[in-house]
Parts: structure tokens; C-alpha cells; sequence
């Protein structure tokens, strides 16, 4: 099954695509890759998911947080790619958790950015190599940014 099949088997509904906040490209494509910059948890009303995880914020929140910010990436490679089928599969993700310093299951927060490409993509294609951190601060207090790197159809 296709991405695009798969997302409206789903019913996803994505949030729009964000504008950059900086001086870059939300997406670069070198070769058969696409490099995406970090996106923050942005809902379909445009807002953004904000706090501290171990703060303001529990871990099953922030995970919410995390699958949210892969519905904006998705947004935004779909935006800049024209259809999410031109992706072969997930390489790799850098997940980072606005987080308390006692703050500590990072990885179980980003599950719900990973357990969304799996979702779409399956098992083989939808996990890559994964990073799971956490930040003293994120921009605008998000409470979760990830990056990420796919593979294109050739």
C-alpha cells in the first residue's frame, strides 16, 4: 500500500505545513535523500504544543507531542515533495525532548514520532537509526523537535 493510501486509511489529518523560523530549507534533497530540519508538534489549527516534559507536561503527553510533530514533517515533505509516496523509507531520526533535568525515558517519548512512520511505512521501511535526547530548552518552549533523513524513490 502506498503512503498516501495508507495516511487516508488512517484518516491522519496534518496540520499546515510550517514556515521556516530561520535562515534555512525545511527540506534538502541530496541525490536519493531528503534531509528535513527540525519541526515542532504544530496542530491543525497552527499552534504548537508547548512545555516541559517531567514539568508541565507527563511522558504520555509529550508522546502525543512527538507523534504531532511527525504529522507536521509529513506536512511539510508532502508540501516540498509533491506526494509522500516519493519515499522509499525512514534512515534515521534525531528526537529531542524539552525536558527536566530528572526527566529520563527520552526514547518512550519519541516512540510517538516512530510508532507514526511505522504505522505508515511498516516495519522495514518506517524505523530507522534513531537518536533520543534531552534539551534544557527547545524554541518556543515546544515541548519535542525531531529531524529526520528519508530515502526517495529512485
Amino acid at each position: 500500500m502506498s503512503a498516501e493510501a495508507r495516511i487516508a486509511e488512517l484518516k491522519l489529518e496534518f496540520p499546515p505545513a510550517p514556515k521556516p523560523g530561520g535562515i534555512y530549507h525545511p527540506v534538502v534533497v541530496a541525490g536519493n535523500l531528503a534531509y528535513v530540519s527540525g519541526h515542532g508538534p504544530m496542530r491543525t489549527d497552527g499552534s504548537m504544543i508547548v512545555g516541559k516534559v517531567g514539568a508541565t507536561m507527563n511522558e504520555a503527553e509529550a508522546q502525543l507531542a512527538a507523534r504531532q510533530v511527525g504529522l507536521t514533517m509529513l506536512a511539510t515533505l508532502k508540501r516540498e515533495l509533491g506526494s509522500l509516496d516519493r519515499i522509499e523509507r525512514l534512515i534515521k531520526t534525531l528526537g529531542m525532548v524539552n525536558a527536566t533535568p530528572e526527566f529520563g525515558t527520552h526514547p518512550q517519548v519519541i516512540n510517538g514520532f516512530s510508532n507514526l512512520m511505522v504505522e505508515i511505512w511498516g516495519e522495514a521501511n518506517g524505523k530507522g537509526a534513531r537518536s533520543a535526547v534531552g534539551m534544557g530548552s527547545l524554541p518556543g518552549n515546544i515541548a519535542v523537535e525531531v529531524e529526520a533523513i528519508f530515502e526517495l524513490k529512485p
